[in-house]
């Protein structure tokens, strides 16, 4: 037996594709103003934060998850990286078949050098657009979408490591 689509009516359509827009407008603005101000893309970006705060090099299969992306993804865009410079991968010596990733001296200078104009950005964008208020209900409204597919709360419950990692 088929189950009965639940259609969209024109108010939950309307803020779908607003909060699709608003998405696309907050990540193109931070991925053009990185690319103004500093040498990283936003993936490069994404993956140093993790790095520069976890203790130590983490397992590849942790930095995928805390990033929430696939592994292949997370192998190109570190294989991509180390040629770069900006990280380093080293065998796991329990498992041949696992590796650890670590940023470099230069992958730290920089998201040092990077961080303060993201910072600025994501409050341009964002955060400077809301009071007091509207950020409480906000994180309200967004913790009862955590558990319902491939949010952060997703991501740490699933997560075979207690490597940290914080969205950027």
């Amino acid at each position: 037996m088929t189950e009965q689509v639940r259609w969209l009516d024109a108010e939950e359509a309307a803020l779908w594709r607003t909060f699709l827009a608003l998405e696309r407008s907050i990540h193109l603005e931070i991925q053009r103003d990185l690319k103004t101000t500093s040498g990283l893309t936003e993936p490069e970006f994404e993956v140093l934060v993790h790095l520069s705060e976890a203790d130590g090099p983490l397992r590849m299969t942790a930095l995928a998850d805390a990033l929430m992306w696939e592994r292949s993804r997370v192998s190109h865009q570190v294989t991509r990286m180390a040629a770069r410079g900006l990280v380093r991968r080293t065998s796991c010596p329990e498992d041949g078949r696992g590796a650890f990733v670590s940023a470099t001296d230069e992958g730290l200078r920089e998201i040092e050098k990077a961080a303060p104009d993201h910072v600025a950005t994501v409050r341009r964008v964002f955060l400077d657009r809301l009071d007091d208020d509207d950020k409480r209900e906000l994180a309200r409204l967004l913790a009862l979408l955590e558990g319902t597919g491939g949010g952060p709360q997703d991501s740490a419950a699933t997560r075979s490591s207690g490597a940290p990692g914080v969205p950027s």
